[in-house]
């Protein structure tokens, strides 16, 4: 039985009008000449409708000349590769389905760059995230996560206010897609970047119905909380600061290199990149440069060579080709890229700092505070998990936790209950205050300031990471949770945390939320919840409410109090 789907990589395009002229016009006609395209007008699907179709090679293939040389048997076999497009206009938006090298005909310039992305922070799951791309502002460093399983986002460490996504990969929530009617319950798989690789319908109607459901996805759906993050990076778009900064940037491109700017692979050519074997560089030239790999010096002296206020002009209209051969002319191109989006860029205006990446302008720290507050709402939810009872005015830190432990059945208390350290073995380390029967630590401090808060996150960090990478430790904690719960609790051998409680009482604070929290402890707590996560183990923040000894006042043994949860 013939499938009703097909993937496919699906482009929203900007600034083209839905009509069948303004789609051919906005395609690059010396280049269909040149691959000899032929247009057609598919009048079957009921809208502004144009087909390209082309042959892009049909050539011998690249090793056999070289291989000839090598092996002295002289082999000749042929390459041939295809190119399809189809624009098509949906409710006013032109949107283009490429075929093989079919995304080579479409102008990058025309491409929303977030669409494919957009679709994505609102309809994964963002506990099954399958890859990411993402870039770091100011690094000129390229990050790929593949988890082909799927894996919750923390996981892949890209949750960082100085860091750009460029493409999430992933299995999709339920939605009323063609495929989805097929899989009888099996999830389905998307890729969003610029573009949208998804499956979708093959049947006119159903490839209708499926891109008027991704743009209502688009348009009307916010994004998943865990997600969101993704948004809170945007280039700059005020133009009076744009202006300052192309300004400032020429000025740069006129003089000596100075390490302001360096080579940063374009997002969406990092597969192309891995393939190329050959780049021709043609800047405000009528030759081209052919080398090894990307050129700096020869871009930046092009540049300088330029006249001012047209230097910016001169890299974004320039060319980089890449090719799969060292012979390589335009029958063997992989990618033809803008020369500036190849650069990544530093540039000051007074205080604030900004980079060039991918062509467009970011500012850097223009999502911290925004991130670092999503962080903490996210650690101090309305109804936590755990709830711990109020602490006794006077009660001795050792003294609350033995109580704890002694009201909770399975509960075990490991206050003071320290492990050697295997870096400095006179030294020991307190992993947690109280192990919970389901493994989970719990960390466990009363501050009047940041200071002892920031011993109780970096406690946390330690505890994680010596149980994780040490097996010193743990074959040592294992053992001493066992000798101390009389064997009532027993870990497996190669026992990690998966999750980490840290309880605070924070003294003159009624209650605990992100804003109660001292200012230099809320950035390490954010910093520290990030850090864990990396590491697959989540953290959850509780407060503990002050206790009166008038009260409850305090026996010679440990007696139970009734709980007091803060929010």
């Amino acid at each position: 039985m013939a499938s009703n789907t097909a993937v496919r990589t699906v482009y929203r395009l900007s600034g083209v009008a839905p009509t069948l002229d303004a789609m051919l016009d906005a395609l690059d006609h010396e280049l269909l000449d040149r691959l000899g395209a032929d247009p057609h007008f598919a009048e079957g699907l009921g809208v502004p409708a144009v087909y390209i179709t082309c042959g892009m090679e049909h050539t011998e293939a690249p090793w056999c000349e070289p291989m000839s040389r090598t092996t002295g048997i002289t082999v000749t076999e042929s390459v041939r590769r295809t190119a399809a497009v189809l624009l098509l206009a949906v409710d006013s938006t032109v949107y283009a389905i490429g075929c093989d090298q079919g995304y080579r005909l479409i102008p990058d310039h025309l491409k929303d760059k977030r669409f494919g992305l957009s679709f994505a922070i609102r309809q994964m799951d963002p506990n099954m995230i399958r890859g990411a791309v993402s870039k770091s502002l100011g690094q000129a460093r390229t990050d790929i996560s593949l988890v082909p399983s799927g894996a919750p986002v923390p996981v892949l460490g890209i949750r960082d206010h100085s860091r750009i996504v460029r493409s999430l990969g992933g299995y999709l929530d339920d939605l009323p897609l063609t495929r989805s009617r097929y899989t009888h319950g099996k999830a389905v798989s998307a890729q969003g970047g610029c573009g949208l690789r998804i499956a979708l319908g093959i049947e006119p109607e159903a490839l209708l119905s499926d891109l008027r459901t991704i743009a209502r996805i688009c348009c009307e759906d916010i994004p998943h909380q865990d997600l969101e993050f993704v948004d809170h990076i945007v280039p700059v778009s005020d133009p009076v600061t744009l202006d300052a900064l192309e300004g400032a940037l020429d000025e740069c491109l006129g003089q000596p290199a100075d390490g302001r700017i360096s080579v940063s692979v374009p997002s969406e050519h990092h597969v192309a990149y891995a393939e190329a074997t050959t780049y021709l560089t043609q800047i405000n030239s009528t030759g081209a440069l052919r080398s090894d790999d990307f050129d700096l010096g020869y871009v930046l002296t092009r540049a300088r060579l330029t006249p001012p206020s047209r230097r910016l002009k001169v890299l974004r209209e320039g060319t980089v080709t890449l090719a799969r051969d060292r012979r390589a002319g335009a029958t063997h191109t992989i990618a033809v890229t803008s020369a500036l989006t190849w650069l990544e860029a530093g540039i000051s205006l007074g205080s604030r700092r900004f980079f060039l990446m991918d062509g467009e302008w970011y500012e850097t720290g223009s999502a911290y505070l925004e991130e670092c507050q999503a962080t903490l709402a996210a650690l101090l939810p309305l109804s936590p998990s755990v709830t711990l009872p109020a602490w006794v005015a006077g009660e001795s830190e050792n003294d609350y936790n033995n109580r704890v432990a002694d009201d909770r059945p399975g509960w075990l208390c490991l206050d003071t209950k320290n492990v050697t350290n295997p870096l400095r073995p006179r030294d020991q380390v307190e992993i947690c205050d109280l192990l919970m029967p389901d493994g989970t630590l719990v960390l466990v401090k009363r501050a009047g300031s940041s200071s002892p808060l920031s011993h109780l996150f970096s406690q946390a960090r330690v505890a994680v990471e010596l149980l994780q990478e040490s097996a010193q430790v743990r074959a040592e904690f294992t053992a001493k949770v066992a000798r101390l719960s009389g064997g009532r609790f027993l870990l497996p051998d190669d026992f990690t945390p998966k999750r980490i409680v840290l309880a605070m009482l924070l003294k003159n604070r009624e209650h605990l939320t992100p804003q109660s929290v001292f200012g230099f402890s809320q950035i390490t707590m954010a910093q520290t919840a990030k850090a864990l996560a990396t590491r697959g183990v989540t953290v959850e923040v509780t407060g503990i409410a002050e206790g009166s000894a008038d009260l409850f006042p305090l026996p010679s043994g440990h007696v139970g109090i009734g709980e007091a949860v803060l929010g």
